[in-house]
């Protein structure tokens, strides 16, 4: 093969592994039980109102799309694991919320230049492998003057400090990849959004998870429910000892964390318009 189909079949590999470990676990548990105010939140610094039509990438089972759709957007949930989508759907009827489901990639989104009055992603997009190429279809797909909502971890948070941890009992990433809590830092984002986009505001967060007494009960949850978890803990599983110490990493990161049952989850919030240019 030439390099650029070896580079295609490369990224479809990783895309791949990307699906089948978001699927792994129970992620709409973590969604619902863990992180469900952050959808809101997200929904509320993009100003979403009746008629506005509105793209959420990376929606797993729907913690923002479904607020969007209640506000009165004209919501489309995209997200790579379609098995997630499934479970979107179920929750949004339940809820009466009508909005569309779509299987896509957030590097190569499916849709036509402009098509948005805002793109958001929750906690979603910032997963995505390839930062420049992500923040582009974000941009690419926002109508001019439309909103561009983001809310992603923290480096310095608890997730990001949780992503730390976990690396060294990881695979290491693949050639080109950009670790997720990048970006949690505003001028990183900045940067990937570049000169296309103006009156950038972005703040630094914090969400209270009272999910928790006990910090075995956080890892405990984590291990089974969340798919980047899982999958570190598979890459260890025929090492019982870095097992283990993983095991005590998880329990010590939490136990910091936890003052009397509740947590405190830094993320960064940002919001900017897309350029009339």
């Amino acid at each position: 093969m030439t390099e650029t189909a070896d580079a295609r079949e490369a990224d479809r590999a990783l895309k791949a592994k990307h699906r089948t470990m978001w699927a792994l676990g129970d992620y709409p548990a973590v969604a619902t039980q863990v992180v469900a105010g952050l959808g809101p939140a997200l929904v509320e610094a993009c100003g979403v109102k009746d008629g506005d039509r509105v793209l959420d990438v990376a929606a797993g089972s729907g913690n923002a799309s479904i607020p969007a759709a209640l506000a009165g957007g004209d919501v489309v949930a995209s997200d790579l694991t379609p098995e997630l989508l499934a479970v979107g759907r179920k929750e949004a009827e339940a809820r009466g919320a009508v909005l569309s489901w779509q299987e896509a990639d957030a590097e190569a989104l499916p849709f036509e230049d402009g098509t948005f009055d805002t793109v958001m992603s929750c906690v979603g997009v910032m997963f995505a492998p390839h930062h420049q190429a992500t923040a582009d279809e974000l941009v690419r797909v926002c109508r001019p003057g439309g909103t561009i909502g983001l809310l992603s971890w923290t480096p310095e948070g608890f997730i990001g400090q949780m992503f730390a941890v976990m690396k060294p009992y990881a695979p290491p990433p693949p050639p080109g990849a950009q670790p997720p809590p990048l970006w949690g830092r505003e001028e990183h984002v900045r940067t990937l959004l570049g000169d296309r986009v103006s009156g950038v505001e972005a703040r630094r967060r914090a969400l209270r998870v009272d999910a928790f007494r006990e910090p075995e009960e956080f890892r405990e949850f984590f291990k089974a429910a969340y798919g980047p978890t899982i999958a570190v803990y598979r890459n260890i599983a025929d090492d019982p000892e870095r097992t283990a110490a993983l095991d005590g990493t998880l329990a010590d990161l939490a136990g910091g964390a936890l003052r009397d049952g509740v947590m405190e989850w830094e993320y960064l919030l940002l919001t900017a318009r897309r350029g009339t240019a």
